[in-house]
């Protein structure tokens, strides 16, 4: 199978003629040009009517060859096929709609290692070229120019082994929960982890509990939950632990801790730091980062502040990857 890409954007190319948004204004004129996909120098996608020896799939968006060869192509809104979990040789999808159904893909069956995974219908949904090659390195994806053809020698280039540990730091509305979902959204296998109150009886905390959970993709396990130690240790997928601040916030209640003993609340960051260090897998972390506020103004606010402090700054420690999140921006630690 020989698979020329004509053209890898999306309908209006990148850039978008006359827009002067900060993606489109910073590129040459036809960067990327509308997307145009064929197949052995005769096919054409959509693939409806292939010729003799071809046969589509997927209502038109698969094709085998008549070597055996397999391609799909997954334009922006259009959901994962259900087939027998046979392995695609080469999958063309737009990343830049819904990543997590990479993850969809993968976890049915028709995506494997082996699966060439090319971005397509790219455009300035993405700030950058070098933002996007960055979150394909994360989804194990790759971008290729205009005219590439695609045959059997092309292969995603290794980007190294993807750190075990990563912690996400930021400020209120920073944007370091949805790098955190990024980051893991084409695994086809991850638990959430929920650590703060469901929001009962308060409105406003139950209405931010709705947006994680509507922006979280459907196939990823939750586990609400303040056992991190334990979840840790036990984790058989990727673990998304959001977050790190409402976490010790509950263990302080737990214990009694803003007036009382705090003893138990360092013994609970001993054990965390502990399965953190020791972790099976991919973990991913979120925390409020607190040296850049003002001193609380009580006992128990300033004692909250330093034991986060001190938690983030002993899980970064341990972590293979640490960044800041500023305004959606990342700060690599």
């Amino acid at each position: 199978m020989n698979v020329l890409l004509t053209g890898t954007a999306g309908g209006s190319g990148w850039p978008e003629p006359g827009c002067r948004c900060a993606s489109c204004a910073v590129l040459p004129p036809d960067h990327r040009r509308p997307f145009g996909l064929v197949v052995d120098g005769m096919v054409r996608f959509p693939f409806d009517e292939p010729p003799d020896g071809y046969r589509a799939r997927a209502g038109g968006l698969g094709l085998t060859c008549p070597d055996g060869s397999r391609l799909l192509c997954l334009p922006r809104g259009v959901p994962v096929p259900r087939e027998a979990p046979v392995p695609y040789d080469v999958v063309l999808i737009d990343l830049l709609d819904r990543p997590e159904r990479l993850g969809e893909l993968r976890r049915a069956g028709l995506a494997a290692g082996s699966t060439l995974v090319v971005a397509a219908w790219l455009d300035h949904r993405v700030r950058s070229e070098e933002e996007l090659v960055r979150r394909l390195r994360l989804w194990g994806a790759t971008a290729v120019p205009d005219g590439t053809e695609l045959g059997g020698s092309w292969h995603v280039a290794d980007a190294g082994e993807r750190p075990r540990r990563a912690l996400l730091l930021g400020g209120s509305r920073s944007g370091k929960s949805a790098e955190a979902e990024l980051r893991l959204a084409a695994e086809p296998y991850v638990t959430y982890v929920a650590t703060g109150p469901d929001g009962a009886g308060d409105g406003e905390w139950a209405a931010r509990v709705r947006a994680h959970r509507e922006r979280r993709p459907a196939h990823w396990d939750t586990a609400e939950t303040t056992g991190l130690a334990e979840a840790i240790r036990a984790a058989g997928a990727p673990l998304l632990i959001d977050g790190l601040g409402t976490w010790l916030a509950a263990v302080f209640d737990e214990h009694g801790a803003w007036e009382g003993d705090r003893a138990p609340v360092a013994a609970r960051c001993d054990e965390l730091v502990a399965a953190w260090r020791q972790a099976p897998g991919p973990i991913v972390a979120v925390s409020d980062e607190v040296g850049m506020g003002v001193v609380p103004a009580t006992a128990s606010g300033r004692a909250f502040r330093d034991a986060l402090g001190r938690l983030n700054e002993r899980l970064a420690a341990e972590s293979e990857y640490v960044a800041l999140v500023v305004a959606g921006r990342l700060l690599e630690l």
